[in-house]
């Protein structure tokens, strides 16, 4: 909103928001693509934009936000995370079998169809990406204004 100026009305969900949005009482959702891929599949919701860097390969012709607001990226991303005093050897063991595992083809393309895009990386690389990733959201959050309440 801030990069464009609209100005939306954002509704809180305890629940899954998809019975409102597929009822019409909803005008628009960000969602992740897993969350909401079938509904596209299936003809039942129109994707307008991914809010990811580069076109969903599951949504080829559906555009980026930043294809109109350049700059604009939020993605949603998961990883794996270990207790903190878990001794290195065993860090590095599960990272290699995750990135093998993630190198797959079949992983790939189960990831891929459900608009998932998997991304290997060394424990190193994904705490600088979690650090990086909390420094832009929380400036996100303080120029907003937003309070847990």
């Amino acid at each position: 909103m801030s990069m464009t100026g609209i100005k939306m009305t954002v509704v809180q969900y305890r629940e899954s928001y998809l019975p409102d949005m597929l009822a019409g009482r909803l005008q628009v959702v960000f969602s992740p693509i897993p969350t909401i891929i079938e509904q596209i599949r299936a003809g039942k919701l129109q994707a307008v934009a991914v809010t990811s860097d580069a076109r969903s390969p599951a949504l080829q012709d559906v555009p980026t936000i930043a294809e109109f607001v350049p700059g604009y990226e939020a993605i949603v991303w998961n990883g794996m995370v270990a207790p903190k005093n878990t001794p290195v050897g065993i860090i590095d063991q599960l990272n290699s079998a995750i990135n093998a595992s993630l190198g797959d083809g079949r992983v790939k393309a189960q990831f891929g169809n459900v608009g998932s895009v998997p991304k290997s990386m060394t424990p190193l690389e994904f705490g600088k990406f979690v650090a990086d990733d909390t420094t832009k959201w929380g400036k996100i959050i303080q120029a907003a204004n937003i309070k847990v309440g």
